[in-house]
């Protein structure tokens, strides 16, 4: 490729006009750059050889106004969501962007959860939720792009219902978007290139367009940015210890009225009021939980922030919203969750219900949801 033919040429990584002129706009690509095939920007070169990350994303507007083109066409769209950030990742109001348009919604990322799941359930789990979050799917599919697990499923739901058309594929960012839509290409066509994946939000920019052997599209969208999530405000040294690479180990603890939990530095979990119960955690197994009674947790954390009680380290501290209470009153009778997007979530293991007190980084969605395991 020569620059006099690089107007309209898009990075094959993260689908963004490519440009020359600026390292430090989206799309540079130095001169030299040009004679690889497939020719990508030098951020996607960065993260996918040296795991590294641009500090250059798309904003809000861009997103939305990329995915309000999906609602003029004719299309199967493919709505990706990380079942250990539920709440966090499903987006909300996609009827808006998508139209008349059916919806796949592919839950991924099940390899996380306890070997025991009964999958069945999840699924009646997760039709439950998206009718109750107003989201009309055709079909949900359990499936974990990583591990190779429900992979055919997903195949299966692209042929029944997409009926000639091109697939739209869009979610939330750190979803794993990217490594299902690479596992497309490989299997179903002859294009000699990879999505950028990466750990970091934001890998894809713009629309990519993937041709498939039958004449039709694959069509990454950029993942929503929400800073409501947790692993949306951490360091990059962090988010690895947020973000399970490995089953769950669910954390169970016998807790009386008054007594606290903290998660390193990330959220406090008090137990205000209730008779004795248990509660099952589940989050990262990199993360220690440390127990101590409710009198003592302001002066615990104040004491020993980034350092007993981490990660984050005290610096990394500094960058991250401070911690604010969200007030949780379970009700008597059903088994529930308490979701804190980003971390993970709290299943509360008695129907006696409970008065409790989370606390998390300002603007982090905290959640109370019918128990999904």
């Amino acid at each position: 490729m020569t620059e006099t033919n690089l107007e309209h040429a898009a990075c094959a990584g993260c689908g963004v006009k490519l440009q020359t002129e600026s390292a430090e706009k989206l799309g540079y690509v130095p001169e030299k750059a040009l004679e690889r095939t497939p020719v990508i920007c030098q951020r996607c070169f960065r993260i996918k050889n040296y795991n590294e990350v641009s500090g250059v994303t798309l904003n809000q507007d861009d997103f939305l106004k990329l995915l309000s083109h999906v609602g003029s066409t004719d299309s199967l769209v493919v709505n990706i969501v990380d079942i250990f950030d539920f709440e966090g990742t499903l987006i909300s109001g996609l009827s808006r962007f998508v139209g008349n348009n059916p919806i796949v919604l592919a839950v991924n990322k099940i390899d996380l959860l306890p070997k025991v799941t009964n999958y069945n359930k999840i699924v009646n789990w997760v039709q439950r939720q998206a009718k109750e979050f107003g989201l009309k799917v055709v079909e949900v599919v359990l499936c974990s792009a990583k591990q190779n697990m429900g992979f055919e499923r997903v195949l299966e739901a692209l042929d029944k219902h997409r009926n000639g058309r091109d697939i739209y594929v869009v979610g939330a960012t750190n979803v794993g978007k990217s490594t299902l839509i690479n596992r497309l290409i490989r299997d179903y066509s002859d294009l000699d290139a990879e999505l950028t994946t990466s750990h970091y939000p934001g890998t894809t920019l713009d629309l990519v367009k993937i041709p498939l052997d039958d004449g039709t599209f694959i069509i990454d969208t950029p993942g929503i940015v929400y800073s409501h999530r947790l692993t949306e405000l951490v360091s990059k040294q962090d988010l690895g210890k947020l973000m399970p690479d490995k089953p769950v180990k669910p954390l169970v603890f016998q807790l009386n009225e008054q007594q606290t939990l903290f998660f390193g530095s990330f959220a406090r979990f008090d137990f205000v009021q209730g008779e004795r119960q248990s509660f099952t955690f589940y989050v990262s197994n990199a993360l220690q939980p440390h127990r101590t009674k409710l009198e003592r947790a302001d002066e615990l954390y104040e004491e020993h922030k980034g350092e007993l009680l981490a990660p984050p380290t005290r610096e990394a501290l500094e960058l991250l919203p401070k911690l604010v209470k969200n007030p949780v009153r379970i009700p008597k009778g059903k088994l529930y969750d308490v979701s804190i997007s980003g971390l993970g979530w709290v299943k509360v293991n008695s129907s006696a219900g409970a008065d409790l007190v989370i606390h998390a980084p300002k603007g982090v969605k905290v959640a109370v949801r019918e128990a999904i395991i």
